[in-house]
């Protein structure tokens, strides 16, 4: 016989005890299907949540790239994945450029020294500025007759060595005058061969405003030097006709002068027409 709600069962021997041991196995019962419901429960919830947050990272990802139909748009694969753009990289030629052309190269042979040989090339202007100092140019002259420009054994170690061209220009500073010549060979092995021999020594220049110097056996300055083809010599003392000594300082300060501004218009020359050169190769 049973009594009571829930299904609560009463023992046998009667006096209306409960059975106890019956109510318990009803009651776990009933806290297991609790159990079991809330699990249930949270495992929905769980798929729910995951389903959104997965719905989520596809529409992040996806960016725009759904089909129409709101189905979500395939990733490519690597292999589908365009290459990277054909821009070409830039290029070095692995040939050096050649070197300039060296001035001293064109002025060492008449066969590349084609350029016009003057007087006023060499000699340029009415005045020499060399710093602070300068000098006055006197007479200048240009013969094709090397000797005649020349004292002593010079005249004939220019000849003898081909020398096709004397110019000569005097300059003057204080009572200090001076006579600069260049002599023009075909090589430069030529220019050197003269002044190794040179004997003698330039002619001195007078005229345009310098009287007569360094002649009549007058202790003068004298130098002897080269470079390329061309040989330059200098002459120089005093107008007043003293004799020059080591102790002349004078003197050796317009030599120095001289000397220098002659070698630098000779590689000047050089220097241009190598600039040329390598302007128009052809």
């Amino acid at each position: 016989m049973s009594f009571g709600q829930g299904g609560a069962s009463w023992g046998p021997g009667g006096g209306g005890t409960p059975d106890w041991a019956a109510l318990a196995e009803q009651s776990a019962a009933r806290a297991r299907r609790r159990k079991l419901l809330m699990i249930g429960g949270g495992a929905l919830a769980t798929v729910a949540v995951g389903a959104i947050v997965t719905a989520a990272v596809v529409t992040s990802n996806g960016g725009g790239t759904g089909k129409a139909d709101g189905s979500a748009s395939r990733l490519p694969s690597p292999a589908e994945l365009p290459a990277e753009s054909a821009v070409p990289a830039p290029s070095f030629s692995s040939v050096a450029p050649p070197p300039p052309p060296d001035p001293k190269e064109y002025i060492s042979s008449a066969e590349k020294d084609r350029a016009p040989v003057t007087v006023d090339g060499f000699f340029p202007g009415k005045r020499l500025t060399m710093g602070d100092r300068v000098h006055l140019k006197g007479a200048s002259s240009s013969s094709a007759t090397c000797s005649t420009g020349t004292q002593g054994a010079l005249g004939a170690v220019l000849t003898d060595n081909g020398c096709t061209q004397l110019l000569r220009a005097t300059y003057r500073k204080g009572g200090v005058a001076m006579t600069v010549g260049v002599a023009v060979f075909a090589t430069e092995a030529r220019a050197k061969k003269a002044v190794d021999q040179a004997s003698g020594g330039l002619a001195s220049l007078s005229g345009g405003g310098v009287g007569t110097f360094c002649r009549g056996g007058t202790v003068c300055l004298r130098t002897s030097n080269s470079y390329g083809r061309y040989a330059y010599f200098t002459i120089g003392g005093f107008t007043s006709g003293k004799r020059v000594t080591t102790a002349d300082k004078d003197v050796y300060a317009v030599n120095k002068d001289l000397t220098n501004f002659t070698f630098r218009q000779i590689h000047q020359r050089g220097r241009l027409q190598a600039s040329q050169a390598a302007a128009d190769p052809g």
